[in-house]
């Protein structure tokens, strides 16, 4: 997919967000479009959760504009959103299938009173089968691998068939196994037409799957293409007061806790 051909899901001019009167972030401009995936990247506390809070609607917009789907906030696009936090609140010994967990991805659309039908029994499937679980359907959640659960936490997000999607440090304290199974799943996203946005320490992965940058540190370090944004002047700008090493394969970033 040419992006420049695709529609434009997310466009932000300007924008800022605050947590009551304290910004913590500011200054970003950028546009995703449809099949397309960006990584967001810098240091701790840096405003990438923020990022992600802003676009659902859970952090008020300080200043600026935001669009998604050619719409401003105010509109209900919520069903079109997909997102997986860093943490869950799933009760991993309460006694629920897998399934019934990617089951609930479907409770915005179904409302807690109708009992699935059809077609979410096919979403859920599908879920299943995108993340490739679908052999793990019937077993217990809290019997999987965390690795197991957490693409069964993604499965949920994409019951709901999202235009976009947005992760939150999705690949800590992944296996290789579930690290690659991820991988696969998300291209299949963008082949599909849907948009990823991916909070991340693990620049090797956003060299494997992402197609644009935003490297913040409070605000808009740089936005663009990998190898526009990942140069050794704005990784030294976003990760200050570390040494940061680049070559034409790696990212080394020394003392940070992560990859």
């Amino acid at each position: 997919m040419t992006f420049s051909a695709a529609p434009a899901v997310l466009e932000l001019s300007g924008a800022a967000f605050a947590y009551g009167h304290d910004v913590a972030l500011d200054g970003v401009t950028l546009t995703v479009h449809a099949g397309e995936a960006l990584a967001l990247i810098g240091p701790n506390g840096s405003g990438k959760s923020t990022f992600l809070k802003g676009v659902l609607g859970m952090l008020p917009l300080a200043a600026g504009t935001l669009h998604i789907f050619g719409a401003d906030r105010s509109a209900d696009t919520s069903r079109s959103l997909g997102y997986l936090p860093q943490s869950d609140e799933v009760d991993h010994e309460f006694p629920v299938s897998l399934e019934q967990v990617v089951m609930m991805g479907r409770y915005r659309r179904l409302g807690w009173w109708r009992l699935p039908a059809r077609a979410d029994r096919a979403a859920v499937a599908e879920a299943l089968r995108v993340t490739g679980l679908t052999a793990l359907a019937k077993i217990r959640f809290g019997m999987l691998s965390g690795g197991q659960q957490q693409r069964g936490l993604l499965a949920r997000a994409l019951a709901a068939n999202p235009r976009m999607l947005l992760l939150d440090e999705p690949f800590n304290g992944l296996d290789q196994p579930n690290r690659d199974a991820l991988v696969e799943t998300i291209r299949e996203l963008k082949s599909n037409g849907v948009a990823v946005l991916i909070t991340t320490h693990d620049l090797v992965l956003a060299r494997e799957v992402c197609d644009t940058v935003l490297l913040v540190n409070g605000t808009q370090i740089a936005f663009g293409t990998l190898a526009d944004v990942l140069t050794l002047e704005n990784l030294q700008a976003a990760f200050s007061g570390v040494q940061v090493e680049v070559d034409e394969h790696t990212v080394v970033l020394p003392g940070h806790d992560g990859h």
